[in-house]
């Protein structure tokens, strides 16, 4: 079986590349759900957040707050780097899970859907990297339309990412999804025909 990740900056639109490829028959891991598994209330992981980032970032019934964890980054030096070592070795055990499951129930191609992709242990497990990009004023637009985020807010949310050039030299294969490109073309064109490959064909 052969894994893809799939990443981009936020608002680049890669939910909606994953949903494309799930309409095709692949098997679909995301990441934001595995997120959610990992903090539920009791969890373990819950647990570490808390006492790093404090209490306040839990809900009164005990669920995490993401918003409120989300401001905490900002407050503290290498915060992301701080959620990232707590979160990312969870998330890989249930990826784990996940490609063995698939992969028993004789799926051929995968795509683990996921944001920290490229500073995950994850990426280890994937054949090769899709990243989605789409300019700055189009990603502003979908998140303010998707989040109800301020403008403020939405553009602190984008400046926690690394830059374009940054994503584009983890890529082998890059994604445009913005007028005047059409997602079904690009997608047909770039990644569809790869569904022949294998892991191993393209090493020397």
């Amino acid at each position: 079986m052969i894994c893809y990740g799939l990443t981009g900056k936020t608002g680049a639109g890669k939910s909606t590349v994953a949903a494309w490829l799930r309409d095709r028959g692949w098997y679909v891991i995301d990441g934001d759900v595995l997120a959610r598994e990992i903090v539920a209330p009791g969890s373990p992981v819950l647990e570490r957040l808390t006492a790093v980032f404090g209490a306040d970032i839990l809900q009164p019934d005990g669920a995490l707050d993401r918003k409120a964890l989300v401001d905490r980054l900002h407050d503290l030096p290498c915060g992301v780097e701080t959620l990232n070592a707590i979160t990312h070795p969870a998330i890989d055990a249930l990826v784990e899970a996940e490609l063995e499951a698939a992969e028993q129930a004789g799926y051929t191609h995968c795509v683990f859907d996921a944001a920290a992709l490229l500073e995950s242990p994850s990426k280890a497990r994937c054949d090769k990297i899709i990243v989605v990009t789409a300019p700055e004023d189009v990603r502003l637009q979908r998140i303010l339309a998707r989040d109800g985020l301020t403008i403020g807010q939405a553009f602190s949310r984008m400046a926690m990412q690394k830059d374009d050039d940054w994503y584009l030299s983890q890529a082998d294969i890059v994604i445009r999804n913005y007028p005047p490109y059409t997602l079904e073309e690009e997608l047909s064109n770039q990644v569809i025909p790869w569904q022949t490959e294998t892991p191993d064909e393209n090493e020397d």
